[in-house]
Parts: C-alpha cells; sequence; structure tokens
C-alpha cells in the first residue's frame, strides 16, 4: 500500500480525473436538489465534508424508489471522495438538513463543482495511520465483524459498513477475504439496507446437510435489520458468499424489546438442531430451529450476571477444551457498552455448560471477566466452520468513545489480528485463553535490530520489566509487568496524537493469573497489541504517533528480540 505522511494528497488521489466537468443539478429550493445520473458512466463521486449534517439522497429508476443514502455532501470544502456506482437511469432526488443562515446558498455549495464520473475510483491508501497487516476497509466507515465463516481453504469476513462516507451510517454488510488471515482482499458489497431497515451485526454458517433447503453448503447467512423496531432476517448464497439472496419472507423473528440484535447462529450436536443465540437489552436469549427459518424460544441467561453498565451486544457461543485437563466447557461471549473496564465498550465472557437449549454459568452472578484489557478490542466473535474445531476470534479496533473522531478520513477502523480462543483455569476459575492465531507465526520475518512501523516484538521475562516504545518526538508507549502484583500495564497517554477525545489517552491495566513467561507484542501503524505467549493475558490499544516508533528501551528482567512483519 502507497505510504505518505499527510492527508493533504487525499482528494487529488481519488479525483481520478484532472478537469471534471460538474455534475448538473436542477435546484428546486432553498434545501431541495435532483441530479439526473447520466447512463453508461460506472462510479459518480461524492464530495463528502464531515462536519456537515447528512444530505439524504433518495435513488429514483424508472419513477420507483430503489435506494435511500445519507451523505454529508460538502457545503464549504471537500474532506475526500465516495464512489457511488451508477445504475440504469437514476435520479437523485436530495434533501439537505443544514441551516441555510450557516449554510449559506444550496447553489454555491461546494458538491456541485466536484460531484464528477469516472470509470475508476483510486482507492490507493493515503492515510498515514492506515495499518498494513490489520484488516481495513479501502475506504468508508467499518465497526462489528459479521458472518465470518471459514470454506474451502478461504477465511470470509463481513463487516458493518457504510460506503458513503467515514462516519457510521448506511449501515450494509462489507466483505473481505483471506486465505492466511494477514492478508486481505475487499470483496464487493453484498448485502445492502432494505425496506426493514439497515443491515446490522449477524453470523453466517455452512448449511452441510441442507437443512434450509437451499442445497448442500450453502451460506446462510442471519443479520438484524434496524426499521423502526429491531427484527431478524437470513439470506442465502450458492457461490461461497460472494452474493446472497434475501429470504422472501423476511423477518424471521421479531419482538417487541428495544435492543433486539446480532444473531449469531450454530449447530448444537447435543440437541441435534440449530441454535440461535440474540442479544435482547441485557441478557441473551436463546432459540432453536431444524430449517434455519422457524425458530423457537428456549430460554434467557444473563439477569443480574457480570457487568450491566451498558447494553448486551454480539453474542457468541462455543465448546471449548480446558488445557491441561479432559474436561470441556462452554463459553458464551457478551460485548458490552458502555461499561468497559477503562470505559466505552469491550468484550466480557461467561465460561459454563449448554445443553442445546440452556446456558448456566459455572461462576458466582458478580464475576466479571474481560477477554482483552485494552480500550480497543470489542464486538467480538469467531469464525464458523473454522478448520481443527478451532475458534478463531476477530474484534473491531476501537471505542464507542471515540470510533468517529479518531484521526483519519479515508477510512475509520481496523480490526485486532485474528486471535485462537480456548480455556485455562486458576485458583478455581475458568478463563478465556487468548493467543494470535498460528497463522500469525507463519507472518514471522526476519530479526530486526530496531523496531519498525510494523514489527512483532516478544519479550521473554523473568520478573519485573518496564518495555518502552518510543519515536524521534519523544512520543511513547509504555509497558510495565509488576510480577508480585501480578499485572501488565499500557500508558499511552503520550504516544501521539491523543487530543481528539478526553477518553483516549490512558492506562490500562490486565491481570496476568500468573507469572508471565512471554509477551508477544504486535506493532502496526495504529496499534500495538499484548498478548501472553500462554494466553492468560491480551491488551488491544489504538495509538496514533507522529511518526513511527523505531526506539525500544527496555528495564529490569527481560529479553528482548525484534521481528519483521512479512505483508
Amino acid at each position: 500500500m502507497r505510504r505518505n505522511n499527510t492527508i493533504a494528497c487525499l482528494a487529488a488521489l481519488l479525483m481520478a480525473v484532472a478537469a471534471p466537468a460538474q455534475v448538473a443539478q436542477k435546484i428546486l429550493g432553498e434545501r431541495h436538489a435532483m441530479v439526473k445520473l447520466e447512463t453508461g458512466k460506472k462510479f459518480l463521486l461524492l464530495p463528502v465534508e464531515e462536519k456537515e449534517e447528512n444530505a439524504h439522497i433518495r435513488v429514483i429508476s424508472n419513477n420507483q424508489l430503489v435506494k435511500t443514502i445519507n451523505c454529508r455532501l460538502a457545503v464549504n470544502k471537500v474532506d475526500y471522495f465516495v464512489p457511488y456506482e451508477v445504475g440504469k437511469n437514476e435520479l437523485f432526488d436530495i434533501t439537505f438538513n443544514g441551516n441555510p443562515r450557516s449554510t449559506g446558498a444550496i447553489n454555491d455549495f461546494a458538491c456541485w463543482k466536484r460531484m464528477t464520473y469516472t470509470d475508476t475510483f483510486d482507492d490507493r491508501n493515503v492515510e498515514k495511520h492506515r495499518p498494513v497487516y490489520h484488516h481495513s476497509p479501502k475506504w468508508g466507515w467499518m465497526n462489528d465483524p459479521n458472518g465470518m465463516f471459514y470454506k474451502d481453504g478461504v477465511w470470509h469476513l463481513y463487516f458493518q459498513y457504510n460506503p458513503y462516507g467515514s462516519l457510521w451510517e448506511n449501515l450494509s454488510w462489507g466483505h473481505s477475504t483471506s486465505t492466511d488471515l494477514m492478508h486481505w482482499t475487499q470483496q464487493p458489497t453484498p448485502i445492502f439496507g432494505d425496506g426493514l431497515g439497515h443491515i446490522f451485526s449477524g453470523s453466517a454458517v455452512v448449511d452441510k446437510n441442507n437443512t434450509a433447503g437451499y442445497g448442500k453448503d450453502a451460506v446462510v447467512a442471519f443479520y438484524t435489520t434496524a426499521g423502526p423496531s429491531q427484527t431478524q432476517s437470513m439470506a442465502y448464497s450458492n457461490d461461497g458468499g460472494q452474493t446472497f439472496t434475501k429470504y422472501e419472507h423476511n423477518p424471521i423473528l421479531t419482538s417487541s424489546a428495544r435492543d433486539f440484535r446480532d444473531p449469531k447462529v450454530f449447530w448444537s450436536d447435543e440437541a441435534g438442531h440449530w441454535v440461535m443465540i440474540l442479544a435482547v437489552g441485557q441478557e441473551m436469549q436463546i432459540f432453536s430451529s431444524a430449517n434455519l427459518r422457524d425458530w423457537k424460544y428456549e430460554s434467557s441467561f444473563g439477569q443480574e450476571y457480570g457487568n450491566h453498565g451498558g447494553v448486551w451486544e454480539c453474542p457468541d457461543l462455543m465448546k471449548m477444551k480446558v488445557e491441561g485437563t479432559d474436561k470441556e466447557k462452554w463459553m458464551l461471549v457478551c460485548n458490552i457498552n458502555p461499561g468497559g473496564p477503562f470505559g466505552g465498550s469491550a468484550t466480557q465472557y461467561f465460561v459454563g455448560t449448554f445443553d442445546g437449549h440452556q446456558f448456566t454459568c459455572e461462576s458466582k452472578p458478580e464475576v466479571t471477566k474481560w477477554m482483552d484489557y485494552g480500550k480497543d478490542h470489542y464486538a467480538t466473535v469467531t469464525f464458523s466452520n473454522a478448520p481443527d474445531n478451532r475458534h478463531v476470534a476477530v474484534a473491531w479496533m476501537s471505542n464507542w468513545q471515540y470510533a468517529n473522531q479518531v484521526p483519519t478520513l479515508q477510512y475509520r477502523s481496523a480490526n485486532s489480528i485474528a486471535r485462537d480462543l480456548g480455556l485455562f483455569e486458576f485458583n478455581g476459575e475458568t478463563y478465556c485463553s487468548v493467543r494470535p492465531a498460528k497463522e500469525i507465526d507463519k507472518a514471522r520475518g526476519a530479526r530486526l535490530s530496531a523496531p519498525t512501523e510494523t514489527c512483532e516484538i516478544v519479550v521473554t521475562l523473568s520478573g519485573d520489566a518496564q518495555i518502552t516504545l518510543r519515536n524521534q518526538q519523544n512520543e511513547r508507549v509504555v509497558m510495565t509487568y509488576d510480577a508480585e502484583e501480578q499485572t501488565f500495564d499500557m500508558d499511552r497517554r503520550r504516544s501521539g496524537n491523543v487530543s481528539f477525545s478526553d477518553a483516549f489517552p490512558t492506562i490500562t491495566s490486565a491481570p496476568t493469573y500468573g507469572k508471565l513467561r512471554q509477551v508477544r507484542i504486535f506493532v502496526d501503524k495504529c496499534s500495538v497489541e499484548a498478548i501472553d505467549a500462554d494466553g492468560k493475558m491480551a491488551m488491544t490499544n489504538l495509538v496514533f504517533p507522529s511518526s513511527p516508533y523505531n526506539k525500544l528501551s527496555v528495564k529490569g528482567k527481560a529479553k528482548v528480540k525484534i521481528y519483521a512483519i512479512k505483508h
């Protein structure tokens, strides 16, 4: 990907034509305009100004409303462009929502001067903070990972996506694929909003036994449609997840609950039926089905258990072996926002039993367990159909406290590295173990003498230690291990640009559940992830340094090796 130290060249890279002709518009009122799109053009570039309010665009074809878009069309200046793929005989019916006293006359808006057609869209990276080996969208907004599955050697990652701006809006399912969990290729957007609402989070399964009737090994996706109420819908794919056909009788599940979303579906061998777990307010509800279309309520879990500082979201439920034993237990993943250990969003979990109908937590209700003790690890879910019965998880690497304010424009948000989940016991409790997915090991390159903007730092510990990453501007990330207290801290208060949110500069601290032997620290252009090699601790934090961290100092009982990341 192209590297550039300024965002100033963004507009130049994305325009794709040197002297664009203005798109003809018809002004119908002080807040209303229409644009007849030219048939035969591939893209219309929409100029975006993020500080403006959304303009509401009704896309009309042959007198029929076919789509609605909210886009912050530029009034005074252009921050960046996003492409709209032009259909046949389309008309944009645009309503602006800004105050005329502050925005001026509609015919003078900057969007009319910069809106243009192009047959190509230059999506090369122009962001200094865009990660290199973490997944991120080429442009636009991304949040929760959705519908993830593995099939025929390919990992499919879908995600909450706004293709028409880098702030939360127009939610669809974006799609990227990988064969190694390190290199991602963005695919066409397969699921857009419809008459039932935006497309919120969900999951996908490979229907190996054709229980739904769409064919053996059809991919069946489940997602929340968010309109006046939140309902559950489904779609199926017979081309390996590239395109989907929505079920004609959607929605498949409704509720009077205000927050009713994020279906996670899997097959229960114990009960011989499909299971759907849904986040409903501050509890999880479990449903069953034989055919993936007709669902029966089974049970609920969550009242008085764990953290209830915010809305429960993005559940997952899986059976895993407990390391070093012959036991098998179930783990229920529950993402929550707000309520995280350091403010904002985070991932908690519960360990217990599940018989295909009811989940029972083995811990006391007041016990709260966190999967990751950083600020930027949320909406964690696992890939369905992963090989070797693995449980491979990916998280959204941000926090709702500042996700819309982070200092990028071409895109917003990335995902964590993929992680293998397991279980371990410590002092009478069972905890989730987190390790870098084994595919990450294959990306380890040559030894380095100093850190770079993309590297892995392996710290072998024999007692207290302090590890400091630093750059030429003396911006730094300080990590401290206290062997006696059994804690690991990360201080990003002086890590670089922290001014965009009062909630960003912070110290995060994690229990280590015993002595740390080795910590693997993954550094990318906007993140530092510290993960215990034995799986007992994980911490994920965003950083936005002025220049890459190129110095490393270590105090205490530790030895360090630095490796390049192959990408």
